[in-house]
């Protein structure tokens, strides 16, 4: 391979002769063959539109030469449309706090912006990659808030997915209201309610579990920029910071903020803690909801088998015609994989000491893995799964009838314990409830009629009674 050859304070690098990269990036990706993994397009993005806000603050400060300035520009644009996109080899577990990433991104800027004003790669006599696309700035401040800039970017895509999710369900509500059926508690037969209200009470959970994840959004939209190295703003103009926000936030059509304490911006990554937060919480409720589906498709012929959930593949190697709940198994692999890199971005966060936090490159790669994967899987869970759920209506109706629980109803005709010898008798005899009333004679029929009168079994208030 062809090399040109940099010098860095450490010493000479080879560096491959075409690359946009240069030493720091080079010396990242030959000590940090980790995962084999890069940074995310949407990090680029993030990082790049946050240099590109900063150049222009600083070249309108006039800190920066402007036809310096405007190169850097130029080349954040052709990042930020789509160019050069395979000249960020740093592995996502790299160096403490992101430097590699932040030196990859400086590099790649410097050297574009040098080819723009007639330049070479790697000769950085115009653009240096430290004194001109990272001016005033520190990887100590640049990547908690690409970090942040990219979450918050990404959250828009998830909470798009979990409004879809919950429209799903309240449309299936709607459609299955008229459903009756067995309720269960403790996985046992129980009161009768609606099959519409038990997917009504589904996106009735999700959306309130949407409220934590806008937490996180707002939390997310606050930025540390401008705090260079330890939240002093050592380098910086006193306007740079107000104006690179106001830049982004042209940029992005969101509305992130000055953090108002930029020593507390640096020292804490709060904003990734609510995210995790937020996220858990979700996986949590939709965990519940999944296993819920597949308990209610259980069968065809020997589970509960109210619900048939759409066959998307055949569901064995050696059973034929055998079909599984693959989209809502597929939902709960990916449930376990977010809630587990929650837990590495808890622990990234409480890892943080004194003006710093390092371990910000473990908590990007959580977040935007963890976002990435649970947008997806709601979005095909939604189309491929929930819209197409039907409900077995005949076999819904024969357990609500059957179920002993429906004399949870007559207690208040005939008392508890003489409705759970009712129970008792209707069970030994395999007998409906109603059945063994009549032959008890305990109520005339139609007060027997009125106290097990579906449309009031469901709704607040004591059957048959005013």
């Amino acid at each position: 391979m062809d090399t040109r050859i940099e010098k860095d304070s450490l010493g000479e690098v080879k560096v491959p002769a075409g690359a946009y990269w240069g030493s720091q990036a080079e010396r990242s990706r030959n000590l940090f063959q980790i995962s084999g993994l890069t940074e995310h397009p949407r990090m680029i993005d993030a990082y790049v539109v946050l240099k590109k806000a900063c150049t222009e603050a600083n070249t309108e400060l006039g800190l920066l030469d402007k036809e310096i300035g405007e190169a850097i520009v130029q080349a954040a644009d052709e990042i930020l449309g789509g160019q050069f996109r395979d000249q960020f080899p740093v592995d996502v577990f790299h160096m403490g706090a992101g430097t590699s990433f932040n030196m990859n991104t400086n590099e790649v800027l410097a050297n574009r912006a040098e080819q723009i004003l007639g330049g070479n790669l790697g000769e950085y006599k115009r653009v240096n990659p430290n004194d001109h696309p990272n001016y005033g700035q520190s990887t100590n401040d640049t990547f908690p808030s690409a970090m942040r800039i990219m979450s918050r970017l990404m959250l828009e895509d998830l909470l798009k997915a979990v409004d879809a999710l919950a429209d799903a369900f309240a449309d299936k509500g709607r459609e299955f209201d008229h459903i009756l059926k067995s309720a269960r508690t403790h996985l046992q037969d129980a009161v009768p309610i609606r099959l519409g209200q038990e997917f009504t009470a589904y996106a009735v959970a999700i959306r309130k579990s949407r409220r934590w994840l806008e937490q996180a959004a707002y939390e997310l939209e606050e930025l540390g920029i401008g705090g260079s190295a330890a939240g002093t703003g050592l380098n910086t103009h006193p306007d740079y910071r107000f104006k690179v926000v106001a830049k982004l936030n042209r940029y992005t059509g969101l509305e992130f903020r000055n953090a108002p304490d930029l020593r507390e911006a640096m020292q804490s990554n709060l904003a990734m803690a609510a995210l995790s937060g937020g996220l858990r919480i979700l996986c949590l409720e939709l965990t519940r909801i999944s296993n819920d589906l597949r308990l209610l498709c259980s069968g065809p012929l020997t589970g509960i088998a109210e619900i048939v959930l759409p066959a998307v593949q055949p569901g064995s190697s050696i059973m034929p015609g055998k079909v599984n709940p693959s989209m809502a198994e597929n939902l709960n692999l990916v449930l376990f994989q977010v809630l587990g890199q929650c837990q590495s971005l808890d622990y990234g966060v409480q890892a943080g000491q004194l003006e710093l936090n390092v371990m910000m490159p473990g908590m990007a790669f959580s977040s935007q893995f963890g976002i990435q994967i649970l947008t997806n899987t709601l979005n095909t869970f939604t189309e491929n799964c929930v819209k197409g759920i039907i409900a077995d209506e005949a076999r819904c109706a024969h357990y609500a009838e059957t179920s002993p629980s429906l004399a949870t109803a007559l207690n208040v005709y005939i008392g508890y314990k003489k409705a759970a010898e009712v129970v008792k008798q209707a069970l030994a005899e395999n007998k409906s409830i109603p059945q063994v009333v009549r032959e008890l004679g305990l109520l005339d029929e139609e007060t027997l009629k009125s106290a097990l009168d579906p449309a009031l079994l469901t709704e607040p208030g004591i059957p048959g009674k005013s």
